[in-house]
């Protein structure tokens, strides 16, 4: 269910910026989702397609990355890659740590047409 109402947010970022842009159709929306996330872009990107339907987004293609961040442990200062969205340090076994990247998802660029 995450999936589904954060498509939705993504959905109305996208309809705002196409409104700003006096867009009469979406195209395509480019942008990234951090691992950190623990969301599926596939399942994200099916759940835009359904909550598109009937706005000028429809049929608009959902092109998220992922993007990988990784983890500096404060204790030991080794960097790894978090598993499954868990900040657990190989080396110490220590959850004490800083993500070295971004968070979150980000909308960087929508293709549309005006006509």
């Amino acid at each position: 269910m995450h999936e589904s109402a954060l498509a939705q947010k993504i959905l109305d970022v996208v309809l705002a910026r196409a409104g700003l842009e006096h867009a009469r159709r979406v195209h395509v929306v480019r942008g990234w989702v951090a691992e950190t996330e623990s969301l599926a872009p596939q399942s994200l990107a099916f759940h835009f397609e359904a909550r598109a339907r009937g706005t000028i987004a429809e049929g608009a293609r959902l092109e998220l990355r992922l993007v990988h961040v990784e983890a500096r442990c404060r204790p030991c200062g080794g960097t790894y890659a978090p598993e499954h969205h868990l900040l657990l340090c190989p080396t110490c076994g220590s959850t004490d740590a800083d993500l070295l990247g971004p968070t979150g998802i980000a909308i960087e660029s929508l293709d549309v047409a005006d006509c």
